[in-house]
């Protein structure tokens, strides 16, 4: 059995300050080739997503580590002691001939490495992101086996390797994560009829940043620990080891893991046998914190056991989750023109495509209302001081606790939940939300949403450290700036990044 590594560190652009090896926060495509080595040997991790969804790519990436750091990786090889996976384009969404690309990587990557006598393939997973059904996987895996004839036809040569592909279903609609064993047990099928063998694992990865995007927070735990459970559900009934993956960032919004939040983000993901370090977490703490996360994290997901629900469970965390839904989408929706304005200033770190024409996209709720995407999304409303966790989540707790026997069936499903609301409610900036209020009432059921929330916690929301105020402050400036209508000064992206390094996170 090939090893399972525990982290994987992503080209996500939500880091706020520059990395410890560079310059500026700005990471650009050919810094990405030297971030993958850098992740390798100076922090332990041992999986690196090399990122093909709507973004600029070095092709030549295998043959830019072994050029560079062939000893390196002569004592740690690629496909056996560190991994390199792709995120593919997800051809419904995105042009095919970016895929046809990434597949003439991934084989030109295997003749590389067994030219340099390395391991082979290095390459030989990949992810594909907004997976809804079985067939979309076994079609890349089809096309795939396409290039494969291809290439051996024209150049008359064997890919190095057994020229196999395994799938990593990245699932990430929140209604979607909790009917994925479905999707899963197709798949197995569906892979046995085309490789006329059995799938030997399968490591189903979890969104969390866009299923909060789509439905709010309680919805994107709920869905998450939901999906765990019916994953192990899965491996039970097929006997196929399931080896799960979770997307989070630091902000809680987006799943809440930093290097100082282990033991809650553990005690909520049990089970979990991978997940993704985005650049925050490596470039926002210390180096040394950095490690130390690292090496706990190694350590202990492997031994931790999964919470498990039953068919009942199941149905009420949808249930639980479609009621909050319902009051944090039509705010989004209303709101969607005012967070686009804002998020025009908030700067980009790394070199995407851009979301227009034929070869990107943005991210939708429902079928008209365009968002920015979940770093922006996330870094705009935290940069006035709305915690975007708190949308929804007070008047769908109130509308739940109308059932008295409610409360005590949600905390099991959301163990940390009380813990979370004191860490969101501390960026929240009131003065702010008053003058937002003021100038548009599409923001009053935030208002609604924070003093239950209140009421529940039995204090007030806001910052409470001289950190957590210097923060609220400079919430306020941004505020001003913006709303003055001299958007363009250089003091409204300072303080947005200002803002942003205090509480270690762009979004």
């Amino acid at each position: 059995m090939r090893k399972i590594p525990a982290t994987m560190a992503t080209q996500h652009p939500d880091n706020a300050n520059a990395p410890y090896w560079g310059d500026t926060a700005f990471v650009s495509t050919l810094d990405e080739v030297e971030e993958c080595y850098r992740v390798f040997s100076d922090l332990g991790i041992d999986e690196y997503m090399w990122d093909w969804e709507g973004k600029f790519v070095d092709e030549a990436v295998v043959d830019r580590l072994f050029n560079k750091h062939e000893a390196y990786f002569r004592k740690n090889q690629l496909g056996r002691d560190k991994f390199l996976t792709f995120r593919v384009p997800n051809i419904w969404k995105e042009r095919g001939f970016r895929l046809a690309r990434s597949y003439m990587t991934i084989i030109t990557a295997a003749h590389t490495a067994a030219e340099h006598g390395m391991h082979t393939p290095p390459i030989f997973e990949v992810i594909l992101p907004m997976t809804t059904e079985a067939k979309e996987l076994v079609t890349i895996l089809k096309k795939y086996r396409n290039a494969l004839k291809y290439e051996r036809a024209i150049f008359e040569e064997q890919v190095a390797g057994d020229g196999a592909l395994e799938m990593i279903p990245l699932i990430e609609g929140s209604a979607t994560l909790l009917h994925s064993r479905k999707i899963l047990k197709d798949y197995v099928s569906r892979y046995q009829r085309l490789w006329k063998r059995k799938v030997p694992y399968l490591r189903p990865f979890i969104a969390r940043s866009d299923p909060a995007l789509d439905a709010g927070f309680v919805p994107a735990v709920l869905s998450a620990r939901g999906a765990i459970s019916e994953y192990y559900r899965f491996e039970e009934e097929s006997g196929v080891k399931v080896y799960p993956i979770i997307g989070v960032g630091c902000p809680l919004f987006r799943g809440g893991l930093s290097p100082g939040t282990l033991d809650s983000f553990l005690k909520n993901y049990a089970g979990v046998r991978t997940v993704t370090l985005q650049s925050a977490f490596r470039y926002d703490y210390p180096a040394a914190q950095v490690k130390r996360a690292v090496a706990r994290l190694k350590a202990e997901l492997p031994r931790r056991r999964p919470t498990r629900f039953s068919e009942t469970e199941i149905q009420e965390i949808l249930g639980f989750s479609e009621r909050f839904a319902a009051f944090y989408r039509p705010v989004i929706t209303a709101l969607a023109p005012t967070i686009n304005d804002l998020a025009r200033f908030i700067p980009p770190h790394r070199e995407r495509i851009p979301h227009t024409g034929h070869f990107g996209y943005s991210r939708k709720l429902g079928k008209r209302t365009s968002l920015p995407r979940a770093i922006a999304f996330v870094a705009t409303l935290a940069s006035l001081g709305i915690p975007p966790s708190v949308i929804g989540t007070g008047r769908g707790l109130k509308e739940l606790l109308k059932d008295k026997t409610a409360e005590k069936r949600l905390l099991r499903y959301l163990p940390t939940f009380v813990e979370d609301l004191g860490r969101i409610g501390a960026y929240l900036n009131w003065e702010n939300l008053k003058f937002l209020i003021k100038k548009d009432a599409a923001w009053e059921p935030v208002r609604e949403d924070v003093l239950f929330l209140e009421k529940f916690l039995g204090r007030r929301m806001g910052p409470q450290t001289s950190e957590e105020y210097v923060h609220r402050n400079l919430t306020s400036n941004i505020y001003h700036y913006w709303r003055n209508g001299k958007p363009e000064i250089p003091e409204l992206k300072e303080a947005i990044l200002q803002a942003a390094r205090s509480r270690r996170s762009l979004g």
